[in-house]
């Protein structure tokens, strides 16, 4: 992943920022040991701004769409109440059993249900409102998790859409393949939906924050 601010700005942001648990740290610094593609891991000032999202919406529960090691699904357990709930998608076993180990190592770990399977799959078979849905997945769906999302996000609930400047690459035309392509057109879809209001959040490789106004 290219840096797209520079590393020490990111640093100093990390620094002025909520600090990373113990446990997500070292859940991370093992999936840069042990993971292949470990830069896919949100890191932590990332993780601060989920958590800090979750918290201005008051959240109880969330949708997660991707899970990858876990760590982003740990910051939103963070954020919850007692009584909150974080429910994450996923088709790779090894990835998530490696996170439901460091999930146990934490108090809040019980708030997180995974679900292993095609993500759309287990969207279509959920029910009630999330206040927050966080979708970092495979990109050539991005439009339908987003399209599906909406269906269940509350309404003063808020979607996370991780990845959307892609390395840069999203100004490259005609885009260089078929997932530059995708988030190209999702972020040309929740621009021109009248249904939300939206910005995108240049943190790392750009989030999209959506939220609904019809």
């Amino acid at each position: 992943m290219k840096n797209l601010v520079a590393p020490e700005i990111e640093a100093y942001a990390e620094a002025h920022s909520i600090p990373e648990s113990d446990v997500c740290r070292r859940l991370r610094e093992e999936t840069f040991r042990s993971i292949e593609l470990p830069q896919m891991v949100v890191g932590p000032l990332e993780g601060a701004f989920l958590k800090l999202m979750a918290q201005l919406v008051g959240a109880k529960r969330v949708l997660e769409i991707g899970t990858f090691t876990g760590y982003s699904a740990l910051c939103f357990a963070e954020a919850l109440p007692d009584d909150g709930t974080v429910i994450t998608c996923d088709i790779d076993s090894e990835s998530t059993e490696f996170a439901k180990q460091y999930w146990a190592q934490s108090p809040v770990g019980k708030k997180i249900a995974a679900f292993l399977g095609p993500a759309l799959e287990t969207m279509a078979q959920l029910k009630g409102w999330f206040d927050v849905i966080f979708i970092d997945a495979d990109k050539i769906n991005y439009v339908n998790y987003y399209q599906r999302g909406l269906e269940l996000l509350a309404s003063n609930g808020v979607m996370l859409i991780d990845n959307v400047l892609w390395n840069g690459d999203v100004i490259i035309h005609p885009p260089l393949d078929d997932s530059t392509a995708a988030i190209q057109e999702l972020n040309r879809v929740v621009a021109a939906d009248d249904r939300v209001s939206s910005v995108l959040v240049t943190i790392r490789d750009g989030v999209l924050v959506i939220r609904r106004t019809s």
